[in-house]
């Protein structure tokens, strides 16, 4: 009988300078990285926690549940207002994450097939009121995952939408690419 391989468990220290949202905080994290997620998956979920910092925004059980995404933030009703995916989603489930909160943001990544889930989704995703789809380049990646470690000290700031995260080793420049951005409803 097969034994079900456990979640990796991360701790990361991640002190965040947003000077685009004069946000300035440090936050205690823990993830748990699903058997099956690569470490550049995991550090992109950091990356997307980091741009979107606030003490609301939670990680989730992401791979592990198909009702939730990889990060959201809820209100005190326990309301959704931001949702957060990581990879390529399918458009039905991005109606249904738009329909469930006030935000989405798809943070996609994997060169090549990113672009070609875009192009093959642009249209009906654009109808998508609420949703922003936010392209990381591969390059910046790659270059991600190498600060990836079980206890890890970052530094993101974050300045001009352009995003620098650092350990004590390494510095990763971030240029997102904002394939759709919208504004949010508040």
């Amino acid at each position: 009988m097969p034994v079900a391989t456990s979640a990796t468990i991360f701790k990361a220290g991640l002190q965040v300078v947003d000077l685009d949202r004069n946000y300035y905080h440090d936050h205690p994290l823990t993830l748990a990285r699903h058997p099956s997620e690569t470490d550049e998956r995991m550090m992109l979920r950091l990356l997307a926690f980091a741009c979107h910092a606030s003490e609301a925004l939670a990680f989730t059980r992401g791979l592990s549940s198909s009702d939730e995404p990889d990060l959201w933030q809820k209100d005190l009703t326990g309301s959704i207002e931001h949702w957060i995916e990581i990879g390529q989603p399918d458009e039905k489930r991005l109606r249904k994450a738009a329909g469930r909160s006030l935000q989405v943001t798809v943070y996609s990544y994997s060169g090549n097939s990113a672009g070609i889930w875009w192009e093959q989704n642009r249209a009906a995703l654009s109808g998508i009121k609420n949703l922003s789809v936010i392209n990381i380049p591969a390059k910046s990646c790659k270059s991600l995952a190498q600060l990836a470690r079980r206890n890890m000290q970052l530094q993101a700031t974050i300045q001009d939408g352009d995003i620098w995260i650092s350990d004590s080793e390494a510095n990763v420049e971030i240029t997102p690419q904002a394939w759709l951005q919208r504004q949010s409803p508040r």
